[in-house]
C-alpha cells in the first residue's frame, strides 16, 4: 500500500485572540481623520488588513454583539447575563477537535455578564468543552471591573498558561458613552488602544506566539452618530453609527498594510478563525474573509 502524503497545512495561524473594544463609534476610531484617538491601531494597520467596511448587522448591543463573534449567529439575546448562546462558540468547536485543555481557550472581560459566552443551549456542546473565564469582579453577577484590572489579568493569563484561543473585552469607550462623559470616552478609546499596542507587543516578543498568531480588534457596536437620538450616549438600534464598526486584522496570513472596501460582519470573524486553524464549525452564517487572506 503507498503511504500518503500528510495533509497540506494551509495556514500558519496557531493563535487566534480577539480584543473587542466595546462601543465606540467609527468616527471616534478609524473615522476619526487623523486617527488621533487610536495611534497604536494605526501605527499596526501597516502590518496587517484594516476594513472600513465593517459592521454589526444583527443587534447592536453587548451581549448580542459577542456572541455573532463567537458563534457566527445574530442572536436577539438577553443582554443582563441570564441566557447563554443558541449556537456553540469558537472555543467548544476548538476544544473539541483539538481536544485541548480549559486553559488553552478563554474569556476575559470587564463585564462580568460575558461569562455567557464560555457555554451554549446547542444539546451537542451545552456544558461541554467549555473555555475558561476571567470575567467581571469575581465571575457572573459579580459586577464590572476596570479595564485596568483586565489588562493585568490579560498578561498574566498569558504568561502562565499561554493560551490559544482568547477573547477579551474592555468595556471603558461604552461605560463613559452611557455616563454621558464625553472626555471620559475618549480619554477611554486612548486607554484600550494602549491596552491593544501592548499586547500584540507581548506577542510579538513572545516565542509562542512569534510569527503564528493572529489578532483581531474590532467593537461589539458602535453608538448613535450626534443627530440621532441621544447621540453618543446610546446604542442599540439599526442606525448606523450603531451599526458601522472596525476591525484590523493581523498575523501570519493576512495581508499586509491593506484595506479592503469588501463589506464584512461580526459573524464573519468565526468562519475565517475557523478556517485559519483548521477545525470544523458547523453553524453560524457568516462567510470566509477571503480578500484578507494572503
Amino acid at each position: 500500500m503507498c503511504k500518503q502524503d500528510p495533509p497540506v497545512q494551509l495556514y500558519h495561524t496557531r493563535h487566534v485572540v480577539i480584543i473587542v473594544v466595546d462601543g465606540p463609534r467609527y468616527t471616534e476610531t478609524w473615522g476619526s481623520g487623523e486617527l488621533q484617538h487610536i495611534p497604536q491601531r494605526s501605527a499596526m494597520s501597516q502590518y496587517g488588513t484594516v476594513l472600513p467596511d465593517f459592521h454589526n448587522d444583527g443587534y447592536t448591543y453587548t451581549n448580542a454583539g459577542h456572541t455573532a463573534m463567537t458563534t457566527g449567529i445574530h442572536q436577539p439575546i438577553n443582554n443582563s447575563g441570564f441566557e447563554v448562546p443558541y449556537g456553540a462558540s469558537i472555543f467548544q468547536y476548538w476544544r473539541k477537535a483539538t481536544g485541548a485543555p480549559a486553559e488553552k481557550a478563554w474569556v476575559i472581560a470587564s463585564k462580568d455578564k460575558l461569562s455567557i459566552l464560555a457555554d451554549c443551549q446547542d444539546s451537542t456542546f451545552a456544558g461541554q468543552f467549555n473555555p475558561s473565564q476571567d470575567c467581571g469582579v469575581a465571575g457572573p453577577f459579580t459586577g464590572y471591573r476596570e479595564d485596568s484590572t483586565t489588562f493585568r489579568h490579560t498578561m498574566n493569563i498569558f504568561q502562565q498558561w499561554h493560551p490559544d484561543m482568547v477573547l477579551i473585552n474592555f468595556k471603558g469607550p461604552d461605560a463613559n458613552g452611557h455616563a454621558n462623559n464625553w472626555p471620559g470616552y475618549l480619554n477611554a478609546i486612548e486607554e484600550t488602544d494602549d491596552y491593544v499596542g501592548r499586547i500584540w507587543d507581548m506577542l510579538q516578543s513572545d516565542p509562542y506566539y512569534a510569527g503564528s498568531t493572529t489578532l483581531f480588534v474590532t467593537n461589539d457596536h458602535g453608538r448613535h452618530l450626534d443627530n440621532v437620538a441621544d447621540g453618543f450616549v446610546s446604542h442599540g438600534d439599526g442606525c448606523y453609527g450603531c451599526r458601522h464598526i472596525e476591525c484590523l486584522i493581523m498575523g501570519p496570513d493576512t495581508k499586509v498594510n491593506y484595506s479592503t472596501s469588501e463589506p464584512y460582519d461580526l459573524c464573519d470573524i468565526p468562519k475565517t478563525i475557523s478556517q485559519l486553524m483548521l477545525f470544523p464549525m458547523n453553524t453560524g452564517t457568516g462567510n470566509l474573509m477571503r480578500k484578507v487572506l494572503k
